[in-house]
């Protein structure tokens, strides 16, 4: 079902502000330019990591009916699927901030929505295809962020062409994934393949902006940002590699 919808999040007024006091990534020293590199892939890596911890715990603590329910009523994966979009816009606005325990306080707030809104794709994963594909859905994301990123970091191509891409895209498949659930249509694997394509295009963007667009201080912010469409591609590609008898959207 998800999508990354903090794509379009619109943080230009708060940099106008924010670089008063702080320098662009791009016009820094080297060594500051590392330093943020290094802190903006760390905050990823441990929103990963927590992302699997709390979805461990919600595994074994939510009772299965709930679980079932979450997926199998329309209404309530529609209210999941709009209390998603409006936390994830909430989070991406705190990880702006310039408080530094807002900015943690959105990433942890957004780690907590992708693990529920997860869960009900993990458990039906369990059950019908077990954790060999979790584990490949796993490693193909990874294998495809680190080339993705690599792209960006080991050429001068422009990206900044991809936000209207995204946008537009965001919002299309937001009303698709909408349709599909009211009228109980599968969106079918090809619109996975194109989510897919969609999850790589908001990587390179938003590591576009990682290299040209934020401040040094920034990092958690840029880290949300690069979760929110890891987590995306992920989605994709274990619909993709599953086979569930009904599967999410």
């Amino acid at each position: 079902m998800e999508t990354n919808y903090n794509s379009g999040y619109n943080k230009g007024s708060y940099n106008s502000h924010y670089q008063k006091d702080n320098e662009l990534v791009a016009y820094s020293t080297e060594s500051e330019r590392a330093v943020f590199y290094r802190k903006t892939y760390t905050h990823v890596a441990l929103a990963i990591l927590a992302f699997i911890l709390v979805e461990t715990a919600l595994l074994h603590l939510v009772p299965v009916e709930l679980i079932e329910a979450m997926f199998g009523r329309r209404s309530i994966w529609l209210l999941i699927i709009g209390g998603f979009w409006l936390g994830s816009v909430m989070a991406a606005k705190w990880s702006h901030s310039l408080n530094k325990n807002t900015q943690y306080l959105g990433l942890g707030f957004y780690v907590l929505l992708e693990s529920i809104i997860f869960l009900p794709l993990i458990y039906m994963a369990l059950a019908y295809v077990g954790t060999e594909v979790l584990w490949q859905a796993a490693i193909i994301t990874l294998s495809l962020f680190a080339g993705l990123t690599a792209v960006v970091f080991m050429t001068r191509l422009d990206f900044s062409f991809l936000r209207s891409v995204l946008i537009i895209g965001g919002f299309l498949s937001l009303g698709l994934i909408v349709a599909g659930v009211l009228f109980g249509n599968d969106v079918g694997l090809w619109f996975s393949i194109g989510m897919v394509a969609f999850a790589a295009g908001s990587i390179l963007y938003e590591t576009y902006r990682i290299k040209n667009k934020y401040t040094t201080e920034q990092y958690v912010g840029a880290a949300l940002q690069l979760f929110a469409s890891v987590m995306v591609l992920f989605w994709y590609v274990l619909k993709i590699l599953s086979r569930f008898p009904r599967g999410l959207r």
